[in-house]
Order: C-alpha cells, then structure tokens, then sequence
C-alpha cells in the first residue's frame, strides 16, 4: 500500500505547492477540502493543515473539528492552519499591528525538536499573514521565532503536532523543503513515491478497474492525454480505442501531426474531422465561458457518435491532470473557469469516466511519460488549452479568424524552436484580438487585425511569469507576422503575470 500524506485544503493559493514539494520528496499526498479528510484510509501517515484567506477570527472562516485526526496523525499546521490550531486549544490569535508580507529571518529556540533540525540560525523564510498568535496555550512550546513574532513554530507537548507561521512550501523560504522533510521523518514516511512507482501501481489499478471493458479515450496530441493513452495501452492493449477530433480551433496542420507522432506508440487511433460542426455551433457567439461550454459539449458529441459506431464501450478515458481539478472548483464552491474534460458525462452517454492523471502535476505527467520511453518531442510539447484557438480568439469565431490565428501562431512557435527558445518556456502561443488599428503598408493606409504574443515561464500553471524573451526575436517574429499574415497589421507582447491574469486570455 502506497503511503500518503493528506492536506487539507483551507484554500490557500499555495496549497498545490505544499503538494508538489511533497511530491518532489518522493512522497504521496493528496488535496482534499478542509472538511472531507478520508477516516477510514488506512494509508493515510500524516496531516498538513494549509494557509487560507481568512482570519482565524472570521464568523465564515473553516473550522473544522481535527482532536480525532491530532489523536491519529503527526499534524503539521501552516499559516492558517498553525494559528487554527493554537485558537481552538483556547490561546489567542489577533490582528498585527501590520500585515507581515514577505522574508523574515527565522531562528530556532529548540534545535533539539525533530521538526528544527537542520535548521541554522537567520533563515530565510516567507511570511503572509495579517493575524499572529498572541498567546499561546500553556502545552504550546516555542520553537523558533523571528525578529517580529514571537511564535513563529511551535509544537504542541504530548501530541505529534506542530505549526509554523511562516510558508515552507514557497520558494523563498530558503529551509522550507528541509522543515517539510523533518515532517515527513516524523511521520516515519518511506517516501517511495517516483514515475516508475506510479506506473506500477496506476498500470495495477486500472487493470482492475476496467478488466475486459473497452475504453474510448480523448486524444488531444499533449502530453497528458497521451500519457493517459500510453498507460491504458500497457494495461488493457487492445480494448482501448483512441479518438482525435480536429474541432477546427487546433494549431496549423495540428490534426496531421499528431497522428503520426502517434504511429509509434502502437495506438489504435481514430481521426475525426469535425471543423465544420464546431465552427457552426460557435457561429456568432462572443461569452468566453458559452465558447467554453459549447466546445466540451461538442467534444461529448462528437465521442457520443463515435462511441455508438464501436461495440460495447463502457468508459471514457481523459488527460485530466491536478490543476485542472483545482481550477475548475474551488474550496468555497466558485467555478473559477470550465475545463471541458473536468465534471463528468452526459447520462445519455452511459459512459463511466477514467483519469489515470488526475493526482499529477504537469512536471510529474512528463517524467511518468519518459518513465514510458516516450519520444522527447511529445514530452516537452507546451501545454494547449482544451478548447483550442477558442480561448486566443477574442468575440467571435470564424474559420478565416482560425486561419490567421494559425498562421501568426505557426511562426511564433516555429521562431521560439529554431532561436532554441522554445523548452525555456513553459507555454506560448498567440492571441487574436478583437481590435483593428490603422497602419501602413508600401503608400496603402491598412486597418487590420491586432495579435497578441503570450509566453509564460511556470512549473505548474498555478502561477506563471511572463517570458523575458530577447528584443530581436521579438523584433523578427512581429515583422514576420506582419508581413506573412494576412490580416495583421500590428503585433503586441503580453507582460502580465498569474496572479492576477491567467495564461489564457479567456
């Protein structure tokens, strides 16, 4: 049985961190909402409570009942999840006299405490906090502090359980990964999560799962749906049936691409040209979450057709990965944005749905993919949205906006490979804008169409950085554009970062 280290989920905007530097430790752990902890999981070793937007204070802030999990589990709280657990052991948690926002130099009181060791003194750490804890109950040990807060750790006598003010899972804090790995030794963890492990153990699982049923799956030419192809294949072969739909909004000569990267993985896949379906079901329509909406029903159709033509198809199978979980809910219930392969199935389907990589990070999809041996093109392929060129066309959708959008798309990307710029960055791809502006071309006055370029440097999709890219290449790409595509008479460069926009523009 694989361990795991369950984290409750208070909805911090780094809880997925947490997760990915306990991957990146080899070590299982799964996300769930602060009020859904697993009882009855036996492989459950350890419980780390997250950050949250919220004072300990609040009359809507979580606050769940965890003297049961304290009893069981080692428990680490961070943040939120450390100031909850001093405020319902009755000690006090009140506002700073400022919000505490960014380093500050840790130094531990109590060496000797398993979770300290390692630690020298003034280490880096990051705060992000507005409440501090104030007074602590009498059980409660210090054991580091900084020039600002008092109890900056501590840990509670008599019980496996900790808490830390500051943020370990963010980059900045410099010992982070250290406290975290102190965490997981006094959990006794085996920390024996890795790709080939996961193979193992997903390849078992779904043989299991699915026994001699048939599977249709999803393709999508990225490295998370073929992935997901490559696992199923090893473990039902030949009772996995792969479709690929060109909906039109793929990238330049995409459709014919992809399947032929395919050829070597010994797939058995299906290509389905539906361009003029989809152009027509988008035709006039301008709302990014209806383009969204109608592109994964079209998708459910589409399947729907080809799962009739095959004979006894129980399951479909998608490359649906962490982030797009995390995205498509969040803790409080908002839908941040649709993703079209999160949610489940139409019931006229009478389909069940299988996600072999729906616990993975993007980075851990692409080391499981080289675990498989896959080519290292397919690996390193930039993440493309679901619904395609549908989110880079601002407004409407017509296939001659679809064809300018391929085109300055094509030579964007094709620049970015051949200045060797393309595995320095984590996604890229150009945006179609809803602008006309005047220009000049020979002695002739244009008012044509505005495309945006977009690269963003990432380890996950959580958050991103946009990409530093030279001026020339710049500089060459919006000239080539310019004067290749028809249509386009301006170039611009996006420099917004997520938060606070996202990597797509809807």
């Amino acid at each position: 049985m694989l361990e795991k280290i369950i984290i409750l989920d208070f909805g911090s905007q780094t809880t997925q961190l947490i997760g990915r530097r306990l991957r990146e430790l080899n070590m299982y752990c799964e996300i769930v909402p602060y009020n859904k902890f697993p009882e009855n999981d036996e492989s459950v070793i350890g419980v780390i409570l997250s950050g949250s937007p919220f004072s300990v204070n609040d009359a809507e802030s979580f606050k769940p009942e965890l003297t049961s999990i304290r009893k069981k589990y080692p428990v680490l709280g961070i943040c939120y999840g450390a100031q909850y657990l001093a405020y319902s052991s009755d000690g006090k948690v009140e506002k700073g006299d400022s919000r505490e926002y960014g380093r500050a130099m840790l130094t531990p009181i109590n060496t000797k405490d398993p979770l300290m060791k390692g630690i020298p003194e003034n280490s880096q750490v990051w705060m992000s906090h507005g409440d501090t804890i104030t007074t602590i109950p009498d059980h409660f040990q210090i054991i580091a502090n900084t020039e600002d807060v008092q109890c900056a750790a501590y840990h509670i006598e008599g019980e496996n359980t900790w808490g830390v003010q500051f943020h370990p899972e963010v980059y900045h804090t410099e010992v982070g990964i250290t406290i975290l790995d102190n965490f997981l030794t006094i959990c006794n963890a085996k920390k024996d999560w890795t790709p080939a492990n996961f193979i193992e153990s997903t390849v078992n699982q779904l043989k299991e799962q699915l026994g001699n049923d048939k599977v249709i799956l999803a393709l999508s030419g990225g490295v998370d749906s073929s992935v997901s192809a490559v696992l199923l294949n090893r473990a039902i072969g030949k009772n996995l049936t792969c479709i690929f739909v060109d909906n039109g909004l793929l990238r330049k000569n995409e459709f014919e691409k992809v399947l032929k990267d395919y050829e070597h993985l010994g797939l058995n896949v299906i290509g389905v040209d539906a361009k003029e379906y989809f152009y027509q079901e988008l035709k006039g329509v301008t709302e990014p979450e209806k383009k969204r909406k109608i592109i994964g029903k079209g998708f459910i159709e589409i399947f729907d057709q080809e799962a009739h033509k095959l004979k006894d198809i129980k399951w479909l199978a998608q490359g649906t990965i962490y982030p797009d979980i995390i995205e498509s809910l969040s803790i409080t219930g908002h839908v941040i944005k649709s993703h079209h392969n999160v949610g489940g199935l139409p019931e006229k389907m009478n389909l069940k749905l299988v996600e072999p990589l729906r616990l993975l990070f993007k980075d851990e999809v692409r080391r499981v993919g080289r675990e498989l041996g896959m080519e290292e093109h397919l690996i390193k392929r930039h993440p493309f949205p679901g619904p395609g060129l549908g989110v880079r066309i601002l407004g409407d959708i017509t296939p001659e906006k679809v064809r300018i959008l391929q085109d300055a798309d094509d030579i964007f990307i094709q620049g970015l490979r051949d200045w060797n710029l393309y595995d320095e960055v984590w996604q890229a791809g150009a945006i179609l804008l809803p602008v006309q502006s005047v220009g000049v071309m020979g002695d002739e006055r244009t008012y044509e169409n505005t495309v945006t370029l977009r690269a963003v440097t990432s380890t996950d999709a959580m958050t991103a950085d946009w990409a530093r890219l030279p001026y020339e290449f710049l500089a060459k790409i919006s000239n080539e554009i310019i004067n290749k595509v028809k249509g386009v008479n301006r170039v611009v460069y996006d420099i917004s970062s997520k938060p606070p926009a996202t990597i797509e523009w809807e």
